[in-house]
């Protein structure tokens, strides 16, 4: 054959060898990550609908209207802030420990946390409890650590398109329960009126299931859950200080039963080889492609994050103060609506699409539509002021929480694009930590910065409009940000 003839041939038969068959997903341990993962979710979205009201009972306002969000926003973001002093740690002593540690104590900080929310009665308690909830807390970057060691090229981006499963759930289930079951002996007074305990902590039966679910969550991490990390130690030798003499007997890679469970894939095992199996020392994890990687997932979080605290907040202030006026049992219905959308649409679509577009051409889009997304909020207040709740404002509402879901593609873009950041397979930890400490620092300056902007707006006639350019200004923030990324995923260099 001539060399004219091999030129002419090639590129028929490169996308043929490019195209690899999809790999089935190892359901018994994939199963039960999506499981713990809904702890996270429901524990943080339960307290939505209820927020409000429960700042104005504890009384810290002074029945004054307008400080309602600035409160709720500084309390939102409590958890935030001290999850971004630990969560770079909790990740970075998951690649030497293991996943599986870090995560049941995760889990154990989720459930004491929300106990202590619901008996809480000042808001320095409520302070408190958030404060716990965010430094026990490292399963956010452990668990997405998790899903790629799991998985390979090929099957990635159908993992992610699962991973909403959770959130969505939880952001379903959470505000239905938290709309539902606070202040029962007023909702319920045939079956909670005679109770003196429920009239005393209205929203403990709320906080209470959720963090009864991050009990029984604990417990099929126990017993269930098998590590995806070969690790050198375990935690109990590293607290003993017998490292080095345990240290040889314990490496080897660890696999599941099953074939379809296997922890080792072409993919992490090349990617192992790559970077070796030792994890690389934090200033080796910030090159270029982490950071870009990182600052994408904090520019998405950024934005999302204040647009989420506005959202409620919005929902319940009256509508002569610029919101919709809605009781927490509706807030609660709509989040739940949203959740249930999102979920749905992330599953059957998402691995399609992004087999299709990539995950840049998705990514940009995703970020494109906020900007709609945000002008629905002074739109509603609009209609509402003239027509009250009328279909119009439901319809509105409706187009609201379809930009949203769209939004939320971009968060399984970003996952993917972390993924492929990490220099080496044992360094993955770490990246997510990385990734995870900037997301925490601003979901920390979030929903505290947009609540109290949001306040002003309502506080001030003439800057009602503030909160909506502030919202615009982190979208436009993140498109910018999203022109660093490639078109195609890096690759490890090391």
């Amino acid at each position: 054959m001539s060399q004219q003839q091999m030129d002419e041939e090639t590129p028929l038969l490169q996308p043929v060898k490019q195209k690899k068959a999809r790999t089935p997903l190892p359901w018994r341990q994939f199963s039960i990550i999506l499981f713990l993962q809904l702890a996270e979710p429901l524990t943080s979205q339960v307290i939505a609908p209820f927020a409000p009201q429960l700042i104005r009972d504890i009384g810290i306002t002074d029945g004054d209207e307008t400080r309602v969000g600035y409160y709720v926003g500084l309390m939102l973001s409590l958890f935030f802030a001290t999850q971004a002093l630990t969560v770079l740690h909790w990740s970075r002593i998951s690649d030497h420990i293991g996943r599986k540690p870090v995560i049941l104590t995760g889990l154990f900080g989720l459930s004491i946390s929300m106990y202590c929310f619901g008996l809480s009665r000042t808001f320095y308690g409520l302070v408190l409890s958030r404060a716990l909830n965010g430094a026990l807390n490292g399963n956010i970057g452990v668990i997405k650590s998790m899903m790629v060691e799991l998985t390979d090229s090929t099957n990635l981006a159908q993992a992610y398109a699962y991973m909403p499963i959770a959130w969505s759930s939880g952001g379903a289930i959470g505000p239905l329960i938290g709309g539902s079951l606070s202040r029962p002996a007023d909702r319920f007074p045939n079956i909670f009126g005679h109770s003196q305990f429920m009239k005393t902590y209205p929203y403990f039966l709320a906080c209470a299931v959720p963090a009864t679910f991050s009990v029984l969550a604990w417990i099929v991490t126990f017993l269930f859950l098998q590590e995806t990390v070969p690790t050198r130690v375990t935690l109990w030798q590293l607290l003993k200080g017998k490292n080095r003499e345990h240290s040889a007997s314990l490496k080897g890679p660890v696999t599941s039963t099953g074939s379809t469970d296997s922890l080792s894939t072409e993919d992490t095992s090349q990617r192992a080889k790559a970077g070796g199996s030792k994890p690389l020392p934090l200033r080796s994890l910030l090159i270029p492609r982490v950071i870009i990687a990182a600052g994408n997932y904090a520019a998405l979080s950024f934005f999302d994050i204040a647009f989420r605290a506005v959202q409620p907040v919005f929902f319940a202030t009256p509508v002569e103060l610029g919101g919709l006026g809605l009781d927490p049992p509706r807030i609660g219905n709509i989040l739940a609506i949203y959740g249930v959308i999102n979920g749905l649409f992330q599953i059957f679509f998402f691995a399609d699409l992004h087999d299709r577009f990539g995950s840049k051409t998705i990514y940009s889009v995703s970020m494109a539509v906020a900007i709609p997304m945000v002008i629905t909020l002074p739109i509603l207040n609009a209609v509402a002021r003239v027509q009250g709740l009328s279909l119009a404002v439901w319809a509105i509402v409706g187009l609201q929480l379809v930009l949203s879901m769209i939004l939320n593609l971009a968060y399984s873009c970003v996952f993917i694009y972390i993924a492929a950041a990490s220099p080496n397979q044992a360094s993955l930890g770490a990246t997510n930590g990385i990734a995870q400490l900037g997301v925490s620092i601003v979901r920390t300056i979030g929903p505290a910065s947009a609540t109290s902007t949001f306040s002003l707006s309502i506080r001030n006639p003439h800057h009602a409009w503030i909160v909506y350019y502030y919202l615009i200004a982190l979208v436009c923030m993140g498109i910018c940000t999203s022109l660093l990324l490639p078109r195609q995923l890096w690759k490890n260099t090391h």
